[in-house]
C-alpha cells in the first residue's frame, strides 16, 4: 500500500469512528435539520407517519454513510474496479454528481501524503484532511439539493449536515 493510500484509508477510518461514536447525536441533529428544512421549504408532510418516514430515511442514510467509513469493509471499496454499465447506474442513481468532490479529495491525499508518515504524523494529517474536504461525499450532497431543493433528496441532505456540523465542532 503507498502513502496516499493508505492516508485515504486513515481518513475513511477516522470518520468512521468519529461518525460511529457520535451516531445518535448525528441522528437528533438530522432530525431537527429535518423539522426545519421541511417548515422552512414548505414542503408537503402532513402527518406525523410521512414525518416519521422521512426520519426512518435519515437515520438509515445515517447508518448506511457509516458502514461506507467502515475500516473492516473499505478495502473492498478501495479495490473493486466497477465496470462501466455499474458506474453508469450508479451515476443515474445519485441525485448527486460526486466525481469533482472525490478528485479533489484523492488530490489533496496526494499532495499530503509523505514518505515517512508515523502513526501521530498520519493522524496528524488525516485530521487535517477531514477539516479540510469534510466528509466525502458531503459537499457534492448539500450543494445539490441547494442548487435544486426537493422532498426526495433531503434525508441525505440532512445527513450530511448532521456530519459535516459534527466535523466543524
Amino acid at each position: 500500500m503507498n502513502q496516499a493510500s493508505l492516508l485515504l484509508k486513515a481518513y475513511y477510518e477516522a470518520l468512521y469512528e468519529l461518525l460511529e461514536a457520535n451516531r445518535n447525536v448525528l441522528i437528533t441533529n438530522a432530525e431537527v435539520l429535518l423539522r426545519n428544512e421541511i417548515k422552512n421549504r414548505n414542503f408537503q408532510v402532513s402527518t406525523p407517519k410521512k414525518f416519521a418516514a422521512y426520519r426512518d430515511a435519515a437515520a438509515a442514510f445515517l447508518d448506511e454513510r457509516i458502514e461506507t467509513y467502515n475500516p473492516i469493509g473499505f478495502q473492498y471499496t478501495l479495490d473493486q474496479m466497477p465496470t462501466s454499465l455499474a458506474r453508469e447506474l450508479e451515476l443515474q442513481l445519485n441525485w448527486y454528481n460526486s466525481e469533482d468532490e472525490f478528485l479533489a479529495l484523492t488530490e489533496a491525499v496526494q499532495a499530503k501524503a509523505v514518505s515517512d508518515m508515523p502513526d501521530n504524523r498520519l493522524h496528524q494529517l488525516t485530521d487535517e484532511l477531514i477539516a479540510e474536504m469534510g466528509a466525502f461525499p458531503d459537499k457534492s450532497i448539500i450543494s445539490a439539493y441547494h442548487a435544486k431543493p426537493a422532498l426526495e433528496k433531503l434525508p441525505d441532505y440532512v445527513v450530511a449536515r448532521a456530519i459535516e456540523d459534527i466535523i466543524s465542532t
